[in-house]
């Protein structure tokens, strides 16, 4: 399997407990990130969050879908949300969230191998593409939030 270390980052015109009561609440769905096609809770886990798990499914970009699971494995209010990854993307999941001043900088870090077949395959040459389209998928999501909240999005990358 390949495996891949992505980093984004996303700066909120909004204060950091906006931002995470909008990603815990809603726990990153279709109202605000288009490329998300369904969440469903599988586990509930403790009011904290921590120990349950949901099943996302991804459109992306280009044409194919990803499904898999995030087991919640931390919760740190209102700076870290971690995860671990199983299905067609295995690995971890990580989002900081960090205050600064009235607004907020979001990093997502996700250290993930894909397990389907035909992308393991074409992974020599279609790395820079399926890179791309994660940072497309990113992107939205960026937006969405910003505009879910009511804010400018400052800066995404």
């Amino acid at each position: 399997m390949n495996e891949y270390s992505f980093r984004t980052l996303w700066h909120l015109d909004a204060p950091v407990d906006t931002v995470w009561d909008a990603i815990v609440s809603t726990q990153m769905d279709p109202r605000w990130w288009p490329f998300i096609e369904r969440v469903t809770e599988t586990v509930a886990g403790e009011p904290s969050g921590v120990g349950s798990t949901r099943r996302y499914i991804w459109r992306t970009k280009l044409p194919y879908k990803l499904s898999f699971d995030i087991h919640v494995t931390r919760v740190d209010r209102p700076v870290l949300l971690e995860g671990l990854i199983s299905g067609e993307v295995e690995g971890i999941g990580r989002w900081e969230f960090e205050p600064q001043g009235s607004t907020t900088i979001i990093r997502h870090l996700w250290n993930v191998r894909i397990a389907k077949r035909w992308m393991n395959s074409l992974a020599p040459a279609m790395t820079p593409v399926f890179a791309w389209n994660h940072e497309q998928v990113m992107k939205a999501g960026g937006e969405g939030l910003a505009r879910f909240i009511g804010v400018r999005l400052i800066s995404s990358g």
